[in-house]
């Protein structure tokens, strides 16, 4: 530092007024100089930038933030730079799930973003009491779920919050009452409290749009409020001192109406104001400790500038052998030529020429993509698409042009690295037009990279669950059937092109159906459970949320299993419902949503089944009953009775767009059970009522 050390010095030795100016000049000049990320790196106090980094410090583990930077803008446009953060030239939402994330989580850091719409923490470890949301008054979305918060709620928790409408706290450990500001919010349509240790009686939910109250495995008591009795009765199960409708009647010793506990407002006494102490000292004192600031100040940048150098080696070494470009594709370096051979055969020939393993690599599986390496990746900048239950991912614009997806996964140790590679190249000879083909992969003991190309209307279950408006309207009825015949032509290309495999699939459910831009459906994630951990397999593969693995079952897979899974997502597509099966482990029928379909079609009520948001529903009713009644054999509890897959794709390729003559009234129900046999179907009659 002697070099730059006696002329700062020099400047600033003297404590006047003249020399002054000039020593803040020379220090921010030489700053800037020595590391010309620290000007760029002043964020502004209380912009989403700061509140993010601020936020960042609360949590005990933030490893998963390198890329909060603060050089950079967490948005940039509609893009995101910052891991989690989802942009429209704003932060409006923070989607971290599923990250391993633990301690208390402090949200006040992030109050002064009032353009923040959305927050998810889902599936994650934080612990402690419910965290202060309402000082976020901008909020509409928060989702808990799946933590391990405890205590009671206060009363109060959720006043003052007019667009808050959904809200996840199922599966964790709140107890005490249900607070009475949630039954009050104006906006609410959506509200999940099951799995915790709540209460006492269910308040009054005094909202005309709630569309979906689920307290089911609580210890609540009494009788379910007048608001709340068309709710699905599964929505109340494991309560065993509920009653009334849609439960069993209450006795006559049960009180008539639930009494909602209301906390006191309290009184918070105003902040203390620290006094002003007198001006004193001379301005020699101010200019020496600006001095020392700013040499502070150099030094602080110095440290940083080291610390990010190290932190970006250490992360690029992590996906390199080598210091340097690792980048390979079973052509090796030769001149990409698009042919039709397999790409088995560009994997021989680079054996014949004695090339070496090309171990923890980026590999290419197929010849006719434009190649990019690992440095293109880790370059770009990264928007993250979601988190779930394999690993999150990533949208990465390389510099090449081309848009993808990266997707990390650390379960995938079920086969050594040998068995690995095949079973890639076996994935990357796919080729059908509603697969999302593999691209490349990298292989590392610990983690590995799925390389696809990005759809730009991401995927079905973003379409199904998120809040819809006049410029972004629900997906209607021609559009729906149109995914469900792409969905099925590609799982029946899976069951003929991997015969070997009891689960062809083995991960259907809306959020692994990316659209293209003319909706055109793209299975994702299949194939996998070769190579996925055993144990990660059977908690989180809908495969394993079937009636095979319920209780007091013989838990083995079969080729129906994805049948179900078809049926499974049939059902959601026309009805809009999210399967909560599929967040708890195993099969649970109180919580499946072929039970809740079954029942609305048991009691004649099947036109309430349908998704209110779906266009087009009046020209088409027969149709939609054809396409329901499909969904429904292929959900039969009983392997043997479930439709085959080849009857399920031939019977959803005759579906039409328009209205049907109800060719499949005649519908062949042999080996169904007695509810769907036994059913009317009177498609006019049970759609108006």
């Amino acid at each position: 530092m002697r070099n730059w050390e006696n002329p700062v010095m020099l400047a600033c030795n003297t404590a006047s007024k003249k020399n002054l100016p000039s020593c803040i000049v020379l220090i921010i000049i030489f700053t800037t100089l020595l590391c010309p990320d620290v000007m760029s790196q002043v964020v502004v106090p209380d912009s989403d930038a700061d509140c993010l980094l601020r936020f960042k410090d609360t949590l005990a583990n933030g490893s998963v933030f390198f890329s909060w930077d603060p050089s950079t803008s967490p948005c940039q446009g509609n893009n995101a730079n910052w891991f989690g953060v989802l942009c429209s030239n704003y932060v409006w939402g923070l989607q971290l799930e599923g990250l391993g994330l633990t301690g208390k989580l402090d949200l006040d850091p992030l109050v002064p973003m009032k353009n923040l719409r959305t927050i998810s923490f889902m599936n994650n470890e934080f612990n402690g009491p419910m965290p202060q949301i309402n000082r976020l008054t901008s909020l509409r979305s928060l989702y808990l779920s799946n933590n391990r918060f405890l205590g009671e709620i206060p009363a109060l928790a959720f006043q003052d919050m007019p667009h808050l409408k959904k809200i996840l706290l199922a599966n964790n450990a709140f107890r005490g009452t249900i607070p009475s500001s949630l039954a009050s919010l104006p906006r609410l349509v959506e509200v999940r409290l099951n799995g915790n240790q709540f209460q006492g009686q269910i308040p009054h939910f005094k909202q005309k749009d709630l569309k979906l109250a689920s307290f089911e495995n609580n210890d609540l008591a009494g009788p379910i409020p007048e608001s709340l009795q068309n709710m699905d009765p599964g929505s109340f199960a494991g309560n065993k001192d509920l009653c009334g409708p849609p439960l069993t009647p209450c006795s006559p010793s049960s009180p008539s109406s639930p009494v909602i506990p209301v906390d006191p407002r309290s009184n918070p006494s105003p902040p203390l104001i620290p006094p002003q102490g007198s001006k004193t000292g001379s301005f020699s004192t101010i200019a020496i400790i600006m001095i020392v600031l700013g040499i502070l100040l150099v030094i602080i940048a110095l440290v940083f500038c080291f610390i990010q150098s190290r932190r970006r080696r250490n992360f690029l070494s992590a996906y390199s052998s080598s210091g340097k470009e690792s980048v390979e594709s079973y052509t090796y370096h030769e001149p990409v030529v698009r042919t039709n051979k397999p790409a088995e055969s560009l994997v021989n020939h680079a054996r014949r020429r004695s090339m070496p393993d090309p171990g923890g690599r980026l590999l290419f599986v197929r010849d006719n993509v434009p190649r990019f390496g690992l440095q293109d990746l880790l370059k770009a900048s990264a928007e993250v698409l979601g988190s779930g239950t394999f690993g999150a991912s990533y949208k990465a614009a390389i510099s090449s042009g081309q848009t993808l997806v990266v997707k990390r996964y650390k379960h995938m140790n079920n086969v050594g690295r040998d068995e690995f590679h095949e079973h890639m190249r076996r994935l990357g000879r796919l080729n059908h037009p509603n697969l999302l083909p593999l691209v490349a992969y990298y292989y590392r003991r610990e983690e590995k990279l799925l390389v696809t190309q990005f759809m730009p209307n991401n995927s079905l279950a973003s379409h199904l669950h998120t809040n819809h408006s006049a410029d972004q309207p629900g997906l209607d009825w021609i559009t729906r059937l149109k995914i469900i015949k792409g969905v099925a032509k590609g799982l029946y290309y899976l069951f003929n092109e991997l015969p070997t495999l009891t689960i062809p699939h083995g991960h259907i459910k809306s959020s692994n159906v990316v659209l293209d831009e003319s909706f055109e459906p793209l299975l994702t994630d299949y194939a996998l459970r070769p190579v996925m951990g055993s144990e990660h397999a059977h908690n989180f593969m809908t495969a394993y949320k079937t009636p095979e693995y319920g209780p007091a079952k013989e838990q083995v897979l079969t080729k129906k299993t994805d049948v179900w899974c078809l049926g499974v997502l049939i059902l959601e597509v026309l009805t809009g419902r999210f399967p909560e099966n599929y967040l708890s482990q195993g099969y649970d029928p109180n919580m499946s949503l072929v039970t809740w379909v079954s029942d609305m079609v048991k009691e004649k009520k099947t036109g309430d089944v349908f998704d209110k948001e779906m266009e087009g529903q009046k020209n088409c009713k027969g149709e939609m009953i054809n396409l329901l009644k499909i969904g429904l054999r292929c959900c039969e509890e009983k392997e043997e009775r479930r439709m085959e897959m080849r009857e399920a794709v031939e019977m959803i390729e005759m579906l039409r767009e328009g209205e049907s003559d109800d060719e499949f009234g005649s519908m062949d129900h042999r080996g169904s059970n007695d509810l769907y046999s036994s059913m009317l179907w009177d498609d006019g009659d049970s759609l108006n009522r």
